[in-house]
């Protein structure tokens, strides 16, 4: 179950995306909002997630703060990536290769056997890269390090952009 002090760290990771995603940007520039989910490895759990992508940032590079959740192997798990990514794009074929990483925060809640013991806070960081389409859709593989930071983390999702 998450407890009070969790939910108020999801909510304000939520809100400070939100705030970003909807304040002023220059005439041209592009956000987006991403929906994903997929498995991860080491804990072994499902998951779904949500992340802001900003408008370019110096160049090709952008912002792509996030917050995802899983569960399984005993545990829920929230973590939460603040990504510098950058985009290359693959010719003419609408997809371009997406590559970054940053710190990540995993909030820890044991279920199971472990059901009551205290929640964690630990702290990590990971690499991504994938391919994402100019239709919105996306493929993404994230490798972590930390701990209860997922060490492999596969899945796909869909982006929209924001106007």
């Amino acid at each position: 179950m998450v407890t009070t002090s969790g939910q108020r760290a999801m909510l304000a990771a939520a809100l400070a995306a939100c705030f970003v995603a909807f304040s002023p940007a220059a005439a041209g520039a592009q956000s987006l909002i991403s929906f994903s989910g997929g498995a991860s490895i080491d804990p072994t759990q499902v998951y779904a997630g949500v992340a802001w992508e900003s408008p370019d940032i110096g160049g090709r590079f952008r912002l792509r703060p996030g917050i995802d959740g899983g569960i399984g192997d005993d545990l829920r798990l929230g973590t939460i990536n603040i990504d510098l990514i950058t985009k290359f794009s693959l010719g003419q074929s609408g997809w371009s290769l997406v590559q970054g990483g940053g710190p990540t925060i995993s909030i820890v809640n044991y279920t199971g056997i472990y059901e009551g013991a205290p929640r964690e806070v630990h702290a990590g960081g990971s690499y991504l890269f994938g391919f994402q389409h100019d239709s919105g859709f996306f493929t993404e593989f994230r490798v972590g390090g930390g701990s209860y930071v997922p060490q492999l983390k596969i899945g796909v999702g869909w982006a929209v952009e924001i106007k």
